[in-house]
């Protein structure tokens, strides 16, 4: 993909975005997981400068034409990947603000927390993801209250993923204590402080500090394992 010749140096960002661009008409599920996946790298980088809300425009205009076709409901005779291709689209609309997006997210979680319509499993992430990102306090105890309740293991490890998309800093903090309690799995820590760093800017600094704060408990926790490893990656 031309970003990582951007990455190098040969060529300008700007003309990453231009080819990014003609793509709106895309059906392909793997080309919008490649372009999803460069725009996050980008924002990555952008987050430490003026151009980050910029980027939220550009990933909002880029997908919302995608986003409109797909919808949120199934379409008979759809197959997996245009199931996978939708939960892909609405979170990246959703965590960048788009408004339709956001409100029919939160319009679906209110449903499905009070059970009156409970979400189709390839759409929680996306809705979790968006009401996060822009949600608050009251947002993340529902989300740490379905943790406890999920009978699957299968959702806990959802929700564990999700939850560091949360933005005030002292929930990022209640989010990295929860990693290391006795409600998540050793083996699954990481994946919670991994959301956190992959979350905001301030995830990352708060990550960050976290892990060299609980350095002895995390080495002796996974022993020099491959999951230690893991967590100095992300």
């Amino acid at each position: 993909f031309p970003l990582s010749q951007a990455r190098a140096g040969i060529i300008s960002t700007v003309e990453v975005l231009k080819v990014m661009e003609a793509f709106v008409n895309e059906p392909n599920y793997t080309v919008w997981s490649d372009l999803s996946c460069n725009l996050g790298i980008l924002s990555t980088l952008l987050s430490h400068t003026d151009f980050y809300e910029e980027i939220q425009v550009f990933v909002k205009d880029v997908f919302s034409p995608i986003g409109e076709r797909l919808g949120w409901d199934p379409k008979p005779g759809e197959g997996h990947l245009d199931a996978l291709l939708r939960g892909l689209v609405l979170g990246k609309l959703g965590k960048a603000g788009h408004k339709a997006t956001l409100e029919e997210a939160r319009r679906r979680f209110k449903d499905h927390v009070e059970g009156k319509h409970i979400l189709s499993a390839d759409l929680r992430s996306p809705v979790y993801v968006t009401i996060l990102k822009h949600g608050d306090s009251t947002t993340l105890d529902t989300m740490l209250k379905l943790h406890k309740q999920a009978d699957m293991q299968e959702e806990k490890n959802r929700i564990e993923r999700v939850l560091g998309a949360i933005s005030q800093p002292e929930l990022i903090q209640k989010v990295l204590t929860f990693a290391l309690s006795e409600e998540v799995r050793p083996q699954d820590t990481v994946s919670v402080i991994g959301g956190v760093a992959g979350g905001s800017k301030q995830g990352r600094k708060a990550a960050w500090k976290f892990v060299r704060d609980n350095w002895e408990e995390l080495y002796n926790r996974y022993q020099g394992g491959f999951l230690i490893s893991r967590l100095i990656k992300v």
